[in-house]
């Protein structure tokens, strides 16, 4: 699952709107105004949910899940760690492999 908060620092990192975002995930802008909205927990279907991590995966965001090993051993976000392939930008900041 996704945090509303962990959506919001993930669109951060990536230096991306929400309209942006709505374009690389399959969805509408209204359905991602909806989930960062969320009191907590994004809310959705499960195929929503799937295209919008999906997305953020694609584009380099590591989701941390509670209890995941980090410093403070919270939830958050971070960029993947470069593997052996080389990544660039597209022109919407959003990272992708090469």
């Amino acid at each position: 699952m996704i945090t509303a908060a962990q959506l919001r620092a993930a669109r951060v990192l990536l230096g991306i709107d929400q309209r942006r975002l709505a374009e690389l995930s399959g969805l509408s802008v209204p359905t991602i105004q909806r989930m960062e909205a969320s009191e907590t927990m994004v809310r959705g279907n499960v195929d929503s949910l799937v295209k919008l991590i999906t997305a953020l995966d694609d584009a380099g965001i590591e989701l941390i899940d509670d209890g995941a090993n980090s410093d403070s051993g919270g939830r958050g976000v971070r960029l993947k760690a470069a593997s052996g392939d080389r990544e660039g930008k597209t022109s919407s900041g959003a990272r992708t492999r090469k």
